[in-house]
């Protein structure tokens, strides 16, 4: 299963992202299309984003389809004295008790829906969400995965563990093979494996289907919001506007 093996050090191996300022552009724009205060996270993996959202007054929801990593997230949360509740929930098949003011879901979850799901996906995402309501994702672009990733090996060695990626392309969508070396408290590694499947979505079919599904397109632009050319990463910001 993805992530059971690398939840525990999904933070700590991404510690280059710079999570502080990533989370300051979800809140400056959340602030700045006026959404409410109740929010999910959609894939929050291990909860940096709900947990940053959270200490700024939103009331979050984290959901994720990995057991591993709600497991961590919600240890982190209570590490932190923070307040968020956490559901196990796949979103290619999301189903919501309530709706909410706001949906984000940044890095790459939508890469992990197939093409022929990801239309469906983002009406469930829709249904989750009140009538004006804000939905805030990315996505791998389509020339990192084909030009960056695929065909490709990512390493990682640090004292604790060592992380192993093998990137292949399959058609549309580039699997990696991950494995992990993990340090115990005898000094021994135990080795870990977990496969990981991304699929490429071009730009203008991701448009396509947001529109499709009921979503008026706010802005599309790169990481950060610098310029959506020549970014790894195209955040896609929407409002609600179908019931």
């Amino acid at each position: 299963m993805q992530y059971d093996y690398l939840a525990d050090w999904f933070e700590i191996l991404n510690d280059d992202c710079d999570y502080a300022a990533w989370s300051q552009y979800f809140i400056d724009g959340l602030t700045r299309y006026g959404a409410g205060k109740k929010g999910m996270e959609l894939g929050c993996g291990s909860g940096c984003f709900c947990r940053a959202l959270s200490k700024h007054g939103y009331l979050m929801t984290g959901a994720d389809v990995s057991a591993p990593m709600l497991s961590k997230a919600a240890e982190l949360a209570r590490a932190e004295g923070v307040n968020v509740c956490y559901v196990q929930a796949d979103a290619a098949s999301l189903k919501t008790p309530e709706k909410y003011d706001f949906i984000v879901s940044p890095n790459d979850c939508f890469n992990y829906i197939a093409q022929d799901k990801l239309a469906s996906a983002f009406s469930r995402a829709a249904r989750a969400l009140k009538s004006g309501g804000i939905f805030w994702l990315d996505v791998s672009s389509a020339y990192k995965l084909r030009e960056k990733v695929a065909n490709t090996i990512s390493a990682d060695d640090r004292d604790e563990i060592t992380y192993l990626a093998f990137h292949k392309q399959c058609g549309g969508s580039v699997m990696t093979d991950v494995t992990l070396f993990v340090r115990g408290n005898d000094g021994k590694f135990t080795r870990y494996d977990e496969q990981h499947i991304q699929y490429v979505h071009e730009r203008d079919e991701v448009i396509s289907a947001l529109e499709k599904a009921g979503f008026e397109i706010l802005s599309v632009e790169g990481h950060l919001g610098q310029a959506e050319k020549g970014s790894d990463r195209i955040n896609f910001i929407c409002k609600k506007v179908k019931s």
